[in-house]
């Protein structure tokens, strides 16, 4: 037994151990000039955010030695368990949850809240994951393509329903992963031109848009081999794109509620607000402009300190990065970040397992997503969702559903060898 934990130790990457290490303490003390009191100086102050912060940074280093410890094959022989439970939790939620900024999607244990949406994320990578590695699977087969997404549409459907839209749409980086497993590049492709079509729609009208795409299906028309097929085909890519279009221009304004909407319109330029709800984003930018290139320095952000962006040591805890900071201490995080990310890609590649292969691409695309849109939506890039900065943003639920999503590809890692 002894032996077997020497060379566990021996094959764990302490590179990412250190870099989560990093990026924690980092995250914490920017929580502390986040919300930083006069009255309670002390970071350890448990009656503070920053001292709350420190129990969950604790426990959480105690979840990952837990895990360390834990034998590998257990998260693949209990992987549909584990997202078995967590589904069951976020049906619990909707009856006994309560409502925090609007969504029903946090139980209250004694002085503590935790969000089962959050750790849902590393239990669905863990379902796919174990799915893609117990038979030989063709992505192109309707089994391969119905059944993932089965597993990434329940808990995404049930996060809808607690009106978490942005934990929500972290769902959608699972494509990644079906995109190593060989899905075709056409569907991702086909993802772009939709997304383009929408903002198309919502800046220029949709009769703007059907003539666009009549006009690009005419050139077209004229270049291709004109098979049936290819007309056939032609055709139904036109009408399913004026449909589309239609259909864009009727969400935004009758299922969308007024805030969505206007939310929407600032990003797009359509509108401005910045009483309502282009406040945050503006005040974001003014933020993180404001630190130059050096920064302020710790504890001196005036913006920061006078609690002009809401909720800075959440979901616009990079605000406090860039005002305090500056230029040079966003570039240092945001290489960090990609660091991290590119390690759990290089360490999945190297996997001999499925399950851990498919699983390490999950972390790096959950990851990815949560780290593009947060900051995205700081500097005004993306709408304000409302999803945390990982290992930045102050909460426990994240922290701990973060470290528990990592710290199993680790252990996974320390044993790549086998497989599962």
């Amino acid at each position: 037994m002894a032996r077997e934990r020497e060379n566990l130790f021996n094959n764990i990457d302490w590179t990412l151990v250190i870099l989560y290490l990093v990026l924690v303490l980092m995250g914490w003390l920017n929580i502390y000039a986040a919300v930083y009191n006069e009255d309670h100086k002390s970071i350890l102050d448990l009656s503070q955010s920053y001292g709350k912060q420190m129990l969950w940074i604790v426990s959480s280093l105690f979840v990952a030695l837990v895990i360390l410890l834990t034998d590998a094959r257990f998260f693949s022989i209990f992987a549909y368990a584990i997202y078995g439970l967590t589904i069951l939790s976020l049906i619990a939620v909707l009856s006994v949850g309560s409502v925090v900024s609007g969504s029903k999607s946090w139980f209250d244990i004694g002085g503590f809240r935790l969000q089962p949406a959050e750790f849902a994320k590393f239990a669905t990578n863990l379902a796919i994951a174990r799915f893609f590695s117990t038979q030989n699977i063709n992505v192109k087969d309707f089994k391969t393509r119905f059944i993932p997404l089965v597993l990434l549409g329940l808990p995404a459907l049930l996060i809808l329903l607690q009106n978490d839209t942005g934990s929500a749409l972290v769902y959608m980086s699972f494509v990644l992963v079906l995109y190593r497993m060989g899905l075709s590049g056409n569907f991702l492709l086909a993802g772009v031109l939709i997304v383009v079509v929408a903002l198309s729609t919502l800046m220029v009208g949709h009769l703007n848009v059907i003539i666009g795409l009549t006009v690009a299906a005419g050139l077209l028309f004229a270049f291709m081999k004109r098979s049936r097929k290819n007309i056939i085909n032609l055709v139904a890519l036109l009408l399913l794109g004026i449909g589309f279009a239609f259909s864009v221009e009727y969400v935004m304004d009758n299922v969308l509620i007024e805030h969505q909407r206007t939310r929407i319109n600032v990003l797009l330029g359509k509108e401005l607000d910045l009483k309502g709800a282009g406040y945050n984003v503006h005040q974001s930018k003014i933020a993180i402009g404001s630190g130059g290139f050096s920064g302020k320095g710790f504890l001196n952000g005036t913006q920061t300190k006078y609690n002009f962006v809401p909720e800075q040591s959440t979901d616009f805890i990079f605000c406090t990065v860039g005002e305090e900071w500056g230029f040079l201490g966003a570039l240092v995080v945001i290489t960090l970040f990609i660091v991290f990310l590119i390690r759990i890609v290089n360490n999945a590649e190297r996997q001999r397992s499925t399950f851990s292969k498919m699983y390490g691409y999950g972390v790096a695309s959950i990851l990815f997503f949560h780290f593009a849109v947060n900051i995205g939506m700081t500097i005004g890039l993306v709408p304000v969702i409302g999803i945390p900065l990982p290992f930045f943003s102050y909460g426990g639920s994240s922290l701990w559903a973060f470290t528990i999503l990592v710290f199993i590809f680790i252990k996974l890692d320390a044993n790549r060898n086998a497989l599962f």
